[in-house]
C-alpha cells in the first residue's frame, strides 16, 4: 500500500480551505507563484530542482479514508471541507522554469493557476521540494565548477533523513555529480550508483592486507581499495602489491589532502601503478575541492556538505499569491508589502537575455503578462545580437502532467538542461567568494 503524502502538510493549509468554503470564496480562480527573494549570503545563481518529483506527488496527491478519518476525529476541519478533500485532485494549471535551469532573486520559478483552495492546498508540498532540493542542487552545482571535470560521487545518505538522501542524490545528479552511493536513487531515478568497502572491512580482517585480498578476489582489480585505515604509504604498498599496477583507484578519507594526494601520487607511479587513480573524500566542500584544483586527485566524494546545502539548507523559496479573478471575472493583482518581505503581485512570465555570445545579461519578469504562452520570446536575434530566451514551460495542463519531466528520463533531460543552463552564465558566476546575483532581475 502506497503512503499518502496528503497529511505531510502544515495545518493552516486546510483551515484556510475550510474557511474559504464557507465564505464562498474557496472557488475563486487564483495565480500563486513560488519564487526567492533572495539568494544565500554570497551566492551568485540557483539551481532549480525537485520539479521532477514534485510533479510525481502533486498528481498523486490524494486523502484517502484514513487521512480523513484522522482529520475528522482531530475536528481539523469540519464535514464540509471533509467531502471537498475526499474527492480532491488537482485540475490546474503549473508552469515552471525547467528543472536544472539557474534562477536569481524574483525569479517566478513555479506558478500554479486554479481554484484558490486546490492551489493553497499544495503550498507545503511545493516548498518543501523545491527548497530541499534547490539547495542541494545549487551546492552541487558550485562543487561541479570547481572541479575541472573531474567525477563527483554523493555520498550523503548517512547525513540526511531517508527520504532527504533519496532527493539530494537526484538533486545533485541533475546538476553536475556523476554517481550516488544510495541504491534507492539508483532504482527511482536512474543515477549511476557506486561504492566498494568502507573502514570497517578493513577491520573485519586479521590484517589490511587480507582485506585488500579479499576486496579484489571479489571484484577484480579495477577496485577501489581504501587506504588510510593505519597507515597510508604501508596502504598504498599493499594494495598495488595485491592488485598489481593495474589498480583501479585508491581511496583516501583523511589527512592533509593536497600533502597526502601528491605523496599518494608520486608513490602509486613508483611502483608502476602510474594508470590508479586517486578519489579523495573526507569531509569535501566547494572551497576543499577547489583547494585540490592542482593536486592528483581524479575523483571526489562529498556527503555532509552536500546534503545540508553547504551551508544552505533551504533555498529560501516562498510561494504567494499574486493574482485571483474577481466578481467581473477580471484578473486583480495581489501582493505583500510587509517590511524586507514585499512580493510583487500580478501573473507573469520571464525571459533570460543572453548577449551575443550566448553569456546570460539579465533576468527580465514580464509582469501582468497573462499566460506564459501569450509572451513567449520566439528567439530571434534582435539588431545588436541579443536574444530572449523563454524560461517558463507548460508543466501541467488540466490537471495533466507532462510526463517528459516524470521518472529517470526526467531526471536525465534535467541534467541535460542544467548543463546548457550554465554555459550561458557568466564567468563571474563561478567565483566562490562573496558576491551578489551575477545577473540582475528586471521587471518589466
Amino acid at each position: 500500500m502506497t503512503e499518502s503524502s496528503a497529511l505531510r502538510t502544515d495545518r493552516y493549509e486546510l483551515t484556510m480551505v475550510d474557511a474559504a468554503i464557507q465564505s464562498g470564496t474557496a472557488n475563486r480562480e487564483c495565480m500563486f507563484e513560488a519564487f526567492a527573494r533572495r539568494l544565500p549570503a554570497g551566492r551568485r545563481y540557483g539551481i532549480v530542482a525537485g520539479t521532477g518529483r514534485l510533479l510525481d506527488l502533486i498528481r498523486d496527491f490524494r486523502f484517502g479514508d484514513a487521512e480523513l478519518d484522522w482529520l475528522r476525529d482531530n475536528n481539523v476541519v469540519r464535514p464540509p471541507t471533509l467531502d471537498w478533500l475526499a474527492d480532491y485532485s488537482f485540475n490546474g494549471n503549473i508552469w515552471g522554469y525547467r528543472e536544472g535551469d539557474a534562477y536569481f532573486p524574483g525569479s517566478p520559478l513555479i506558478q500554479v493557476d486554479g481554484t484558490f483552495a486546490e492551489c493553497v492546498v499544495l503550498e507545503t508540498l511545493i516548498l518543501s521540494v523545491l527548497n530541499y532540493d534547490s539547495a542541494v542542487a545549487s551546492a552541487a552545482a558550485r562543487m561541479v565548477s570547481v572541479s575541472l571535470g573531474r567525477p563527483l560521487a554523493e555520498m550523503g545518505s548517512r547525513r540526511t533523513g531517508e527520504y532527504s538522501a533519496v532527493a539530494a542524490a537526484r538533486a545533485a545528479y541533475i546538476a553536475g555529480f556523476a554517481s550516488t552511493s544510495n541504491l534507492e536513487a539508483g532504482r527511482s531515478w536512474g543515477i549511476p550508483t557506486m561504492g566498494t568497502a568502507a573502514h570497517s572491512f578493513t577491520l573485519l580482517h586479521d590484517s589490511e592486507e587480507d582485506a585488500f585480498r579479499a576486496q579484489v578476489d571479489a571484484f577484480g582489480a579495477s577496485t577501489t581499495l581504501l587506504v588510510d585505515t593505519y597507515n597510508i604509504e604501508r596502504g598504498i604498498e599493499l594494495a598495488v602489491q595485491v592488485a598489481g599496477p593495474g589498480l583501479g583507484s585508491i581511496r583516501i578519507d583523511s589527512g592533509d589532502l593536497p600533502t597526502v594526494a601528491a605523496a599518494a601520487r608520486a608513490q602509486l607511479d613508483s611502483l608502476g601503478a602510474v594508470n590508479t587513480g586517486i578519489t579523495v573524500t573526507s569531509d569535501l566542500d566547494e572551497f576543499s575541492i577547489a583547494a585540490l584544483s592542482a593536486s592528483p586527485v581524479d575523483a571526489f566524494g562529498v556527503g555532509t556538505s552536500l546534503v545540508t546545502g553547504s551551508g544552505a539548507p533551504a533555498a529560501g523559496m516562498v510561494y504567494k499569491l499574486v493574482a485571483h479573478k474577481n466578481a467581473a471575472d477580471e484578473w486583480v493583482s495581489v501582493a505583500k508589502t510587509s517590511a524586507s518581505k514585499a512580493s510583487v503581485g500580478g501573473r507573469k512570465n520571464a525571459v533570460r537575455r543572453l548577449d551575443a555570445t550566448g553569456t546570460a545579461r539579465e533576468e527580465v519578469v514580464l509582469v501582468d503578462a497573462g499566460t506564459p504562452a501569450a509572451t513567449a520570446a520566439d528567439g530571434s536575434p534582435a539588431e545588436d545580437g541579443t536574444v530572449e530566451r523563454s524560461l517558463l514551460v507548460p508543466l501541467m495542463v488540466d490537471g495533466v502532467v507532462d510526463d517528459r519531466y516524470l521518472g529517470a528520463a526526467g531526471t536525465r533531460l534535467a541534467r541535460e538542461h542544467n548543463a546548457a543552463a550554465m554555459r550561458e552564465l557568466p564567468i563571474d558566476a563561478f567565483r566562490l567568494g562573496r558576491g551578489d546575483a551575477v545577473i540582475p532581475t528586471v521587471y518589466r
